[in-house]
């Protein structure tokens, strides 16, 4: 069941139209990145989401929830502020406080999301005191303090250090169990580590959206890499004649280029390099990351 539909969503800033016509649902339970460039209008479309900035043109809709759709919502910008005098405990009672909970019951949910994400030695510090990292698992907390079915995090790991960043990609892959996941990111490796669904935007367009492997295999290419001991260049004469390679690229002693069935131009490849003697030392397959799927879904 879908937990936000999102239709034919539209912001327009006086003569500039940052986010055009865009339409998704996010499935409930999943984790969904959304993905673009910085300036491809990743942070106007969560804060329309987020309500906090109005469409211009469009719906947002959520079954099942209130008419308000922000009480169903956790939201963390992409440069949060805290309190930094307060502890990061009294920082969450005070957050679960004004979202409308009973002291009792917000000191109960902090406790359970101290331990959640990982904050039980630093809870009675100030929030001053800590680490990027640790401030960013106090927000993703103050955005779960009042039991949200869908979190929305703006680029929660493109300010830290890798230590801090990967503390905080373990953290979402734990709150995938707990509920549906919306985040922004210019970083396309951090969404397939841990994402369901992508969502590509481009200059304020969707130009594409689905489960990560159907997007993947949407655009699928295998790559052939071949290292030489000699510049490669020598052998691309009798490769660019067979049909079957496309896009080949010769950088000093490596070869690659793409081709449509693995295993057989693999065998190709191989009898090839038996019958000229060529000096091969390393034979690399692959197939696109998701960034080079996006890379070539922009040039479109």
């Amino acid at each position: 069941m879908n937990v936000l539909e999102v239709s034919n969503l539209e912001k327009r800033y006086k003569e500039k139209l940052a986010v055009k016509d865009i339409s998704f649902q996010l499935k409930g339970g999943a984790c969904t990145a959304l993905l673009g460039p910085n300036g491809a209008g990743k942070t106007t479309t969560l804060n329309m989401l987020a309500g906090l900035i109005k469409p211009t043109a469009g719906m947002i809709m959520a079954p099942d929830s209130p008419d308000d759709i922000r009480e169903m919502i956790g939201y963390l910008p992409q440069y949060p502020a805290f309190f930094e005098w307060m502890t990061g405990k009294e920082f969450l009672i005070f957050s679960g406080e004004i979202s409308g909970m009973k002291k009792g019951d917000a000191e109960r949910r902090t406790e359970e999301l101290i331990t959640l994400v990982g904050l039980e030695e630093g809870k009675n510090r100030k929030v001053g005191q800590y680490s990027g990292g640790m401030k960013q698992r106090l927000g993703i907390a103050q955005a779960l303090i009042h039991k949200p079915k869908l979190i929305i995090l703006d680029e929660p790991v493109s300010a830290l250090d890798p230590f801090g960043r990967r503390e905080v990609l373990d953290l979402l892959k734990t709150l995938k169990k707990e509920t549906t996941i919306l985040f922004s990111t210019h970083i396309l490796n951090d969404a397939e580590q841990i994402c369901d669904d992508v969502l590509f935007l481009h200059e304020g367009v969707l130009i594409e959206q689905g489960a990560i492997e159907e997007v993947k295999a949407r655009h699928h290419k295998l790559r052939l890499t071949l290292h030489f001991n000699e510049d490669s260049h020598k052998y691309t004469p009798i490769l660019k004649g067979k049909e079957w390679i496309h896009n080949m690229a010769s950088d000093g002693k490596r070869l690659s280029f793409e081709v449509a069935d693995l295993d057989r131009d693999r065998a190709r490849i191989f009898s090839l390099i038996t019958e000229y003697g060529w000096g091969v030392t390393k034979f690399e397959s692959s197939e696109q990351s998701l960034e080079e799927v996006f890379m070539e879904v922009m040039k479109k």
